[in-house]
């Protein structure tokens, strides 16, 4: 894996989506090159700096602080990090699948490269997680980003019906936030079988 390409790749996409999507619609997509070379080093992110803004700092719920043990705050960042391919893999299946019905592409590995290059903003986002009070509103505006980008290498990847393309967004949308509350809960109870949690 070549840290000057992952860093190339991942600010074009945050910075220029639209003339990103153009130099990435013809490349070679595939499980080792976008969850291996992309997804996988850029979902690290949260995952470690989430890990350490918890262990440094704990979390505050309505004026209270919340610190859980280690080994809640290391099993929370594991299985946020396995679930997290596990999601952008799932998601783009149900990407691909959805193509057809929208006059667009049943392309798996165009479907894995639109889901997987379009979340660059929230995993370099993730740096936030140090400090747990910015990671809601950082992470917000990054997932708004992440719809943009999203949106705009839709009709370049996929190629769905254009009458039908903003249906097609919006499905994904949904799919997205349905595969995202599936992580949540499942993060939860990975926490949940770390330990008791200590008030301060």
């Amino acid at each position: 894996m070549s840290l000057a390409w992952l860093a190339r790749r991942a600010g074009a996409m945050i910075l220029r989506p639209a003339r990103t999507w153009e130099t990435v619609a013809p490349e070679p997509g595939g499980e080792r090159q976008v969850l291996g070379r992309f997804v996988a080093p850029l979902a690290a992110i949260p995952a470690v700096c989430g890990a350490l803004g918890t262990y440094l700092f704990g979390i505050s719920f309505a004026d209270v602080g919340v610190r859980p043990s280690l080994v809640s705050i290391l099993s929370e960042a594991v299985v946020g990090y396995v679930l997290t391919l596990v999601g952008v893999w799932g998601l783009a299946w149900l990407v691909a699948a959805m193509g057809p019905l929208f006059g667009g592409l049943r392309e798996r590995d165009q479907a894995l490269k639109l889901v997987g290059y379009s979340g660059a903003a929230a995993w370099v986002a993730g740096a936030a997680h140090l400090y747990p009070n910015l990671a809601l509103p950082v992470g917000l505006l990054a997932a708004l980003w992440c719809a943009w980008t999203l949106y705009l290498g839709l009709p370049r990847l996929m190629r769905p019906d254009p009458e039908r393309a903003l249906t097609y967004f919006a499905s994904i949308l949904l799919a997205a936030l349905a595969v995202g509350a599936l992580r949540a809960l499942a993060i939860a109870r990975a926490a949940e079988l770390g330990g008791p949690l200590q008030f301060s």
